[in-house]
């Protein structure tokens, strides 16, 4: 039986306090008016939820697209600044996820420096005269996420990669084998 004392008492207290806004927030949406729910069914969950969905399965297969091919050229070629990418590479995962979002959309909307660049270089003098995707859409945030989200693919994959010896790569090209779909 455990013993109650005032440090077990006090710590209790503020758990209760602490999760008190999160316990509002479930008991206002399930338990307290529910007639906005069929209203939320029929109208706006679908979709969000199919947002959600496509949003899931596309930040997740571009991340381990541009985290496991990173980590792979990064541990298995030598090239002239392969030091800085293996560090630099870890980079977008020390920027909150808002502000690279912002940035890209800054840089790249219409009135942003590269489509401006864009319009000095060709003479382009409307947005009817060039095509340029939309970075506000499902597209734009699927890679703005996953621009943000892979390093934590890279750094798993690039330290997985590091731990298969040597011999193993060099016994697969020796057997006219893919080394990346034998080995690693």
């Amino acid at each position: 039986m455990y013993n109650w004392n005032s440090s077990s008492t006090l710590a209790t207290l503020l758990a209760l306090l602490i999760i008190s806004p999160i316990a509002a927030i479930f008991y206002s949406a399930f338990l307290g008016d529910t007639s906005l729910w069929p209203h939320l069914f029929s109208t706006v969950l679908p979709r969000y939820v199919y947002n959600t969905i496509v949003l899931m399965i596309g930040v997740g297969l571009l991340s381990i697209i541009f985290g496991v091919s990173s980590a792979w050229v990064v541990t298995r070629y030598n090239f002239y600044g392969k030091n800085f990418f293996e560090w630099a590479l870890l980079l977008p995962a020390a920027v909150p996820a808002y502000i690279i979002a912002y940035t890209y959309t800054d840089f790249l909307e219409y009135a942003g420096p590269f489509q401006k660049f864009l319009r000095q270089l060709f003479n382009w003098s409307s947005p009817n005269d060039y095509w340029f995707p939309e970075i506000r859409s499902m597209g734009g945030a699927i890679l703005v996420m996953s621009c943000v989200l892979y390093p934590y693919i890279y750094m798993m994959t690039r330290a997985s990669f590091l731990t298969v010896p040597l011999s193993y790569y060099q016994t697969s090209l020796i057997y006219g084998r893919n080394s990346f779909f034998s080995v690693a």
